[in-house]
Order: structure tokens, then C-alpha cells, then sequence
């Protein structure tokens, strides 16, 4: 089936009933040539109700699969339908639509894949310290090894084209938190990178899936073992 649009917005959600609506009808309002695809990763509340009313189409996964499996299957979906470019964004409220013309106008300037950044754009809550430092370090790395300034590279907030989406859709593609290592991936398989300022909020939930100190220290050794393997690698 060809997509309609030329641009799907992706957006994982787990258990975000409260918050899916506000976040859709906003990502509509700011990019109404798009479609909104929620993927709900086997919630227990009515994610994928509140946002069909908000005016998203909905894939739900059977059980939890994790914010990677979500976000694997928007990009096949995007992949299968036609979708020419893709923006990906997070069901908490955290990134602000507002970023999504200014993501795709890099795309359109040459890129083909652009990482919002809260280091130059506008960021309007406070970052526990482990993960500041985390995004510090692994923005170094992809500095170091792209040649290129990386700034945010932990940001999540990323539009692609059908290139960058063919090139995820691969068996190389991580399952888990697509991250710097992804960004390697890319540019060491010859795309273009590139990052754009956007602005940021506070999760309307007041929580984030890298909350605590275990889960931010976890991610930061699964991601350094990552990024070796992708050094690794044969592109």
C-alpha cells in the first residue's frame, strides 16, 4: 500500500494513556502533511485508544518488546507503506514538535539523517548528572570517530530518509536504545550526519526511562561495548 504522505511520524509508547493524546494532536497540529504513527508496545492502559481519538494510526505489540523493538517496527512499517522520510519523537511530552520543520529542512538541505540537539537548541529541564555526563562522553566519541562535532547524540529526537531507513532495517540495526553507535553505523557506512537545534521539555510524567543511577550506569557500559563492536565492523 503506498503511503498518502511522504512523511511518518513515529512515536513508541508504553503506558503513556495520559499523555499520547496531548503529544499526537500536537505533532499533527505542527506537521499537519504527516502521518502519526503510535507504536504501542504492549501497554496496559489505553495507549492505543487515546491515540486513535488524537487522529494517530496504531500498531500494537502483543507484550513489551522495549523502546527499540518499538521503533524497528515504525521504521519497517514506514519502509513497507512509501514513507520517503521519517521522524521519530518520544510519547512523554519531552520532544517538542516545534523541532519537526527544522529536522526535515536539514533532511531536504542534504542530510540524510539529523539528530535534534539540546546542546544548541533550547532545553527547559535539568538532566541527572550521570546521564549529562553519559551524552557528554558518548558526544566525544562520535566526534572523535565521525570527525564532525556531535553534541547530542543520546537525543532521540532524529528525522531519516529511505535511505538511512533501508540502512536501519537491517539485521545491523541494535534492538535496544539506538544511540551513537547507530550514528557510527551510518556514517561509517557512508550517510550523511548531521544535527539541528531543538527544543526540549520536561516529561510530562516527571519520569524518564533512564531514570535512577543503575539504568543510566547500565547503558553507558552497553553502549561502550557497542560502539566497539560497531568500530569493528566491515562496512
Amino acid at each position: 500500500m503506498a503511503a498518502e504522505s511522504q512523511t511518518l511520524i513515529v512515536i513508541p509508547a508504553f503506558n503513556e494513556a495520559a499523555h499520547i493524546g496531548q503529544v499526537v494532536r500536537r505533532a499533527r497540529e505542527t506537521a499537519p502533511f504527516a502521518d502519526v504513527l503510535v507504536v504501542d508496545d504492549g501497554s496496559s492502559d489505553r495507549t492505543a485508544r487515546m491515540a486513535r481519538q488524537a487522529g494517530a494510526r496504531t500498531l500494537s505489540l502483543l507484550q513489551n518488546m522495549g523502546y527499540g523493538v518499538a521503533l524497528q517496527t515504525g521504521y519497517k512499517y514506514a519502509l513497507r507503506n512509501g514513507y520517503q522520510r521519517l521522524v521519530q519523537m518520544d510519547a512523554d511530552g519531552q520532544h517538542d514538535p516545534s523541532g519537526i520543520p527544522v529536522l526535515l529542512a536539514k533532511l531536504a538541505g542534504g542530510a540524510d539523517i539529523v539528530v535534534g540537539s539540546r546542546v544548541t537548541g533550547a532545553c527547559n529541564y535539568r538532566m541527572a548528572k550521570v546521564r549529562r555526563l553519559g551524552m557528554r562522553l558518548f558526544a566525544l566519541i562520535g566526534t572523535l570517530l565521525m570527525r564532525q562535532r556531535v553534541t547530542d547524540p543520546t537525543s532521540g529526537f532524529i528525522a531519516m530518509n529511505r535511505k538511512t531507513l533501508r540502512a536501519v532495517c537491517s539485521e545491523r540495526f541494535p534492538g535496544d536504545y539506538p544511540d551513537v553507535d547507530v550514528l557510527l553505523m551510518l556514517h561509517f557506512a557512508g550517510l550523511r550526519v548531521a544535527e539541528a537545534p531543538v527544543a526540549m521539555n520536561a516529561a510530562l510524567s516527571g519520569k524518564s526511562m533512564h531514570d535512577g543511577v543503575l539504568k543510566p550506569l547500565y547503558y553507558v557500559f552497553k553502549m561502550t561495548l557497542s560502539i566497539v563492536v560497531t568500530c569493528l565492523r566491515k562496512y
